[in-house]
């Protein structure tokens, strides 16, 4: 967990990322890294970018060797937990952030007030 900005990554998110890195997607390598963003846009006002990474910038912040967060959307992702989805409707690296104060049916897209970041 990254202290300053409290975001998580949950072992299921660690464990689908190792697979991955392991030979289960040729977007991964051993070294690539998760990137969890927050852009502006989508249905409800921000939407998460979720990709591989293999480069990582002066601002990121790197969580538990697995993931990659710029500054600027780790600011959206203060209290979050990052992990992976697996069940019968699909497989999928979601966040929860307890910031958005709604979100879409495809958990991509969500708002927040940003009043209450701080």
């Amino acid at each position: 967990m990254d202290e300053k900005h409290n975001i998580a990554v949950d072992q299921s998110a660690l464990q689908r990322i190792e697979a991955l890195r392991q030979g289960g997607s040729d977007d991964f390598s051993e070294k690539t890294l998760l990137r969890v963003a927050v852009d502006g846009g989508g249905c409800s006002g921000f939407q998460y970018r979720i990709e591989a990474a293999d480069d990582v910038n002066d601002d990121d912040i790197v969580l538990n060797e697995a993931v990659v967060v710029d500054e600027i959307s780790a600011q959206y992702l203060k209290g979050s937990t990052i992990k992976f989805q697996d069940d019968l409707m699909s497989a999928m690296f979601i966040v929860d952030n307890p910031n958005a104060t709604s979100s879409c049916g495809c958990q991509a897209s969500f708002s927040i007030d940003v009043d209450k970041l701080g």
